[in-house]
């Protein structure tokens, strides 16, 4: 299935939820906010959301510093 990862085309597996989008990504390990179709989905849902066909994503990382 094709959802679409800050304005990009992703192929996932079909039932994919955040989580292994984010580890398929490099992301698992890194402090970063999800938005799934202008809803923010927090940490603790992330290995149970299960994401839909043309969803829309939108992941930010946190950068510390200064």
């Amino acid at each position: 299935m094709t959802v679409i990862v800050n304005s990009q085309p992703q192929e996932l597996a079909e039932g994919a939820t955040v989580a292994a989008l984010l580890e398929q990504l490099g992301f698992a390990r890194q402090r970063v906010a999800v938005e799934v179709n202008g809803a923010l989905v927090v940490r603790n849902d992330w290995p149970q959301y299960k994401l839909k066909a043309g969803d829309r994503l939108e992941l930010v990382s946190f950068v510390g510093g200064g």
